[in-house]
């Protein structure tokens, strides 16, 4: 039920609005009343000096208190939640919007380093986006957000050293706040002060409610975003070795191969298939064989650069995208997933030393091809080529032809 102001503006904002009136009614009764001292002119930025230079030396307990009034007016206004709003919904990266909303906690709460931890798309608690935080400290934010999302309430301590659990060598103090929608905490946002406070940072619970419904909207958000990547990558992965599928890889190579035709650069593509893998299924069981193929998997990834695509084509062939890469480039690539393949113990936690190698096909787009189709159909025939003269090698379908 979406409950209404007559001005037609959600009730949550009403009160906002009252507040405001009533703070101007305020300042109007303060500047009429008898006797109070008229300030100079230059009297407003002499005391927001002192103001700034009590805050640079204060600690964030104290900070907190000093700035309690200004803060629970800018969480309370109309416009914070609107720009908070649009910021996390112009777009649907998790990573985007988890910098977002430390962009807007920053503005609010005076504190110097700032890390916001979630469910990462792979489902694992993690550090999605930080600000100023060192490296020293960045374990020691990772458990106090998932305390903070375990246990769905406000985290506060005058020395996270002192806090067993957390493994902080740097005495600093730390104030964080859960990020929860739909009934539950899907993040934490943690800001972490430059040193320790002689005492527990605190937000009145008043303000702590504020907090938490200003920041609403933005963990509805995250919460959203995270699911569509995790949707979208189980929607595109293999379930076996966490690789990319032929879908996948269909759709990628059908793109790459108009980038490369309208730029006129290199496209190439690596067929692999594991030489008599059924021999390991026959000897050590099916079970064995899944084991062998993520293991096979993990060697390829690490085998292939960051801009290379790597999927399992089915069974136990894989393929590579190589993006920008003549065929010097991508035998390269091929040569050293063959070596390291073939140096590779497979199934070694099961107590075996099982030795696999590899039949590889490459293909590049203009030489061998002038489309994704036909780059498939000339990298698979290469593939089998080797697998008809002895297999354990690579050829390509055309002369490679560097760029």
């Amino acid at each position: 039920m979406n409950l209404q102001c007559g001005k037609h503006l959600p009730l949550a904002v009403c009160y906002i609005c009252r507040g405001l009136k009533n703070l101007a009614a305020e300042r109007r009764r303060a500047a009429t009343t008898p006797g109070r001292a008229r300030r100079g002119p230059n009297s407003k930025s002499t005391l927001a000096e002192s103001r700034n230079a009590r805050n640079q030396t204060a600690d964030l307990s104290s900070r907190l208190r000093a700035r309690q009034r200004t803060l629970r007016e800018r969480v309370e206004s109309r416009a914070t939640l609107l720009g908070l709003v649009r910021a996390v919904t112009a777009t649907v990266d998790p990573v985007a919007i988890a910098e977002a909303v430390i962009d807007r906690a920053s503005a609010l709460v005076p504190v110097t380093r700032w890390a916001l931890v979630s469910d990462d798309p792979s489902g694992q608690v993690s550090i999605l986006a930080e600000r100023g935080l060192p490296p020293e400290l960045e374990a020691s934010a990772h458990h106090v957000g998932r305390l903070v999302m375990a246990r769905g309430v406000e985290f506060a301590t005058g020395d996270l050293s002192r806090e067993p659990r957390a493994g902080a060598s740097l005495r600093v103090a730390v104030l964080a706040f859960p990020l929860a929608c739909r009934g539950r905490a899907v993040g934490a946002l943690i800001g972490i002060d430059r040193g320790p406070s002689a005492r527990a940072p605190e937000v009145p619970p008043s303000l702590a409610r504020g907090l938490r419904t200003l920041f609403e909207p933005a963990a509805a958000a995250l919460d959203t975003a995270v699911r569509l990547k995790r949707a979208e990558g189980l929607s595109v992965t293999d379930d076996l070795t966490n690789l990319y599928n032929s879908r996948f890889l269909n759709q990628v190579l059908r793109r790459e191969a108009k980038r490369a035709s309208r730029g006129g650069r290199p496209l190439s593509l690596l067929f692999l298939d594991l030489d008599d893998f059924k021999n390991v299924n026959d000897r050590h069981g099916h079970l064995a064989g899944s084991r062998a193929l993520v293991e096979a998997a993990e060697v390829i990834r690490g085998s292939a650069r960051e801009t290379d695509v790597v999927a399992r084509f089915g069974g136990d062939e894989f393929a590579l995208v190589l993006p920008d890469t003549g065929g010097k480039g991508a035998f390269a690539v091929g040569e050293r997933i063959r070596d390291r393949m073939a140096a590779h113990p497979f199934l070694a936690a099961d107590g075996l030393d099982v030795r696999l190698t590899v039949s590889v096909g490459v293909a590049t787009l203009p030489d061998a091809a002038l489309g994704a189709e036909e780059l498939v159909r000339a990298a698979d025939a290469a593939m089998y080529r080797i697998k008809d003269r002895g297999k354990n090698g690579i050829e390509a379908a055309a002369a490679p032809a560097d760029t």
